[in-house]
């Protein structure tokens, strides 16, 4: 299944390249980076490991209502969520092991260290930037499909249960299916 998916000759996306993909200075305008549609929501790296030398990754989210990001954690890639527009409901387990959550909206902003148990609800339609370690951005392609536009139409992008699989192994992430949040 594929959005609005353009390659070149090559079978590269149409962004391929948008990225150096190695440490030098460059400028993005608006709408450009490595698009990817994962469920409804649209992920687009800014930029990724490649560019850092590995120490992090950049990138913005635009997700409709209701989305659910289950419960997961990372072995070793620190999170950040700062919301643009809308409203996202954070969850986090604390070190000393309470269940917490946070309504966040324009201009709030969450750090999640690597290996703490999280999950997120869209509440209002949003838009976010986000930061993790160096490399994880691109989880979001490999879980998802790459798309042309920042914004493409058609329906969600679900993935099967085998890319999903991929995807959590490749990037080091579990998920916590069992795992309970208080409202």
């Amino acid at each position: 299944m594929s959005f609005s998916f353009i390659e070149d000759p090559s079978g590269r996306p149409a962004w391929h390249g948008v990225l150096p993909g190695r440490p030098d200075a460059y400028f993005l305008r608006r709408g450009e980076g490595e698009h990817a549609k994962l469920f409804g929501d649209v992920f687009t790296v800014l930029c990724s490991g490649d560019e850092s030398n590995g120490q992090f990754g950049v990138f913005t989210q635009e997700a409709p209502p209701g989305d659910i990001i289950p419960t997961h954690a990372h072995a070793a890639t620190n999170e950040t969520f700062f919301v643009i527009e809308g409203g996202v409901r954070v969850y986090v387990q604390q070190a000393d092991g309470r269940k917490v959550s946070q309504l966040l909206g324009p201009g709030d902003f969450a750090f999640v260290p690597s290996g703490v148990p999280h999950a997120y609800r869209v509440e209002q339609q949003s838009r976010m930037i986000g930061t993790a370690t160096g490399g994880f951005e691109r989880f979001f392609a490999a879980m998802g499909t790459p798309t042309d536009r920042p914004m493409p139409d058609g329906p969600p992008f679900v993935p099967d249960g085998a890319r999903i699989g991929a995807a959590a192994a490749a990037y080091d992430n579990q998920f916590l299916p069992d795992f309970e949040w208080p409202e």
